[in-house]
Order: structure tokens, then C-alpha cells, then sequence
């Protein structure tokens, strides 16, 4: 057999493979078009998207520090995520990077997401004024638990700590969210701010995607979406909201003491208001998961008293108990909010 001869044998062979997988491929021979992959997390309008999804934020600020200690722990991370689970929450807040990988990679597989905070000033541990947010962002760009980096919170109440200038803060946030976006940017930037952003954060902060806001106007944050709604198209969510669960005051048949049933009622209603404007709010990270001992006082123990920024619209008493806002107590009894919640996060 000559060599022309079995070349040309070979090319028709190779012709009709390729004829072949063509019809059964693509029987209608028509071309194909690859779709490009959706990325994970998006913003449409005011809306934010999970996998081409709307997404609602029912979430908790999560900083489980035990009784005696002033540091977070995830020793109880089976038992927390089992109480998340049920009471329908869908995203946490976390105030801090979570350092440990396995503790991320848990909340993924248990389809709870997370808002990662970085502070300004950390003492270099992946804060924003020694840039090393940026190696943290590094790391875990790609991760499926993370749901939005967040910059600060409420520091607008702090202007002492940016030279008595606000303007400091937010040149700083910006470039933060510019960098983080350069790289990383598949995942939005947020803020927790406090309260209304005013023009000079608008303004200066045109890097953030999502604007968050702790709001705390006694039981009834309704106003903040319709004001937000006149200033910007962005999409937002409330940072913070919420009650504690002690009464400094007898007031509105609200007993002093502990009083689980001031916080449940408090929270029934701000989270009414939550479900009732989502056409402008995608959701809420309540304040908080669990109560806190080391905020007021012995960390041993419960104690009474704390103080907050614009604490006066704190329900029913106006006064912020550091120690008591929790949807569980200390050592993961639920508290009667718990139910509550559980209720508009799996209606909802």
C-alpha cells in the first residue's frame, strides 16, 4: 500500500468522524453558543443576586464569645449552626475576619453565608489602615460562604478617630472597596453605616456596592427605606436592628428586669417592617445571635448598663443592655424571640 494511498484513506476516515459527531452533537446543525458562567454573587438594580437569584438577607450579627471570655469562639460551631439553621437564618454578620478556614468552609456547606467586616484600625491584623484587609480578600476571593466584605461600622460616630474629619474615614474606605474590587470582583463591598448616609458619604463612597445601615428607631424602621429610596438606587439592608431583652424602666406594661417579652414584641415589629419593604431593603442582620457577658461588665456574669450611639431609640426603654440582645442566651437557651424570628425567616 502506498503512502498517498493510506494518507488519503486517513483523511477520510477523519472526514467522516467528524461529520459524525457534528450530527450527533448538534443534530439541527446549528451553531452552539456557550453561555458565559454567571458570577455567584451580582446586583441587579436594587436587588442582590445569588446565583442569578434574588437573594433576601435573614441574617444575625454573629460574635459568640463564651461566658469568661472577652474572644470569640467557634468551640460550640455544631450546636450554633443547628440554632441558626432552625430559626431560618441565611446570612451572618461577622464584626472581624473569621481566621479559620474550616469554620467558612462549614457555613458553605450549611448554605449560610457571610458578611465579612474588616476594621480600620486592628493593630495590623487585616485591618484597613495597614492594608492588610487585602491579603485576607486575597485568600478567600472565590469562597462561597462569603457573601459581601464590609468595611467599618458605624464609624461615622467616631469622627476623634480620624483627626475630628469624616472626610479621613471615607477617602479610606473608598480606596479600601476600589482595592478590594481589583481583587476580588466577583463579591460586592458593603458598609455598616450609621444610621442615613448623609451627602458627604454618598459622595465619597462610590465604591460601595451595597450600603448597610445599623438602624434603631424604637420599633418602626419603615421611614428609613422610603428616605433611602429618595436618595439612592443603590441596593441596602439593615446592618443592625433590633431590642435587648432587659428593661432599665418600667414602661408601656413592659416590666424592669429581664424581659424577654419587650425584645420579642420589639423584634416582631421591626422585622414586619423588614418583610413589608423589600422592594426597596434586601433584609436584615439582626442584633444578635447570642448574648454577650463581656460587654458591660464581668464577663462572668450578666451585668446591666452599655451604652450605644442614638441608644435613645432603643425599645421600649431606650436604653442599649450590652449584655442581653441576643435571639439565644449565653449558653444557647433560646430566648422567646428566637420564635419570632424563626417565624418571618422561614415565611418569608
Amino acid at each position: 500500500m502506498s503512502k498517498a494511498f493510506l494518507f488519503e484513506k486517513i483523511s477520510i476516515l477523519f472526514l467522516l468522524f467528524t461529520l459524525l459527531f457534528s450530527c450527533t452533537s448538534n443534530p439541527d446543525n446549528q451553531e452552539v453558543e456557550i453561555e458565559e458562567p454567571k458570577e455567584r454573587i451580582s446586583i441587579d438594580g436594587r436587588s442582590i443576586l445569588v446565583d442569578g437569584e434574588p437573594y433576601i438577607i435573614k441574617g444575625v450579627c454573629f460574635n459568640p464569645v463564651p461566658q469568661g471570655s472577652t474572644d470569640r469562639s467557634f468551640d460550640q460551631l455544631d450546636a450554633d449552626i443547628a440554632l441558626l439553621k432552625e430559626a431560618g437564618v441565611n446570612t451572618i454578620r461577622v464584626y472581624s475576619p473569621i481566621l479559620e478556614e474550616g469554620v467558612l468552609d462549614r457555613f458553605a456547606e450549611e448554605n449560610i453565608m457571610v458578611v465579612v467586616g474588616f476594621g480600620y484600625n486592628q493593630d495590623g491584623k487585616f485591618d484597613i489602615l495597614s492594608g492588610t484587609f487585602a491579603d485576607y480578600v486575597e485568600k478567600y476571593k472565590g469562597h462561597p460562604a462569603i457573601l459581601m466584605w464590609e468595611l467599618g461600622n458605624e464609624y461615622n460616630y467616631h469622627p476623634e478617630w480620624f483627626d475630628g474629619d469624616m472626610k479621613n474615614w471615607y477617602e479610606a474606605m473608598d480606596d479600601a472597596a476600589n482595592k478590594i474590587h481589583e481583587i476580588d470582583p466577583a463579591i460586592p463591598v458593603t458598609t455598616a453605616h450609621g444610621e442615613l448616609p448623609d451627602s458627604l458619604a454618598l459622595a465619597m463612597g462610590q465604591n460601595i456596592d451595597i450600603w448597610g445601615m445599623n438602624v434603631y428607631r424604637w420599633d418602626d424602621p419603615t421611614e428609613i427605606f422610603e428616605q433611602w429610596s429618595a436618595i439612592s438606587e443603590k441596593p441596602m439592608y439593615l446592618s443592625e436592628a433590633g431590642g435587648d431583652s432587659y428593661m432599665t424602666i418600667t414602661k408601656l406594661g413592659y416590666e424592669e428586669g429581664e424581659n424577654q417579652k419587650a425584645q420579642a414584641d420589639a423584634n416582631e415589629k421591626i422585622l414586619k417592617s423588614v418583610f413589608d419593604n423589600l422592594e426597596t431593603s434586601s433584609g436584615v442582620t439582626l442584633f444578635a445571635y447570642s448574648d454577650e457577658l463581656w460587654k458591660a461588665g464581668n464577663p462572668e456574669q450578666y451585668d446591666q448598663g452599655g451604652w450605644a450611639p442614638n441608644s435613645s431609640g432603643v425599645p421600649y426603654d431606650g436604653s442599649p443592655n450590652e449584655e442581653y440582645w441576643g435571639i439565644v442566651d449565653v449558653d444557647r437557651n433560646k430566648k422567646m424571640t428566637f420564635d419570632v424570628v424563626k417565624k418571618y425567616y422561614t415565611e418569608n
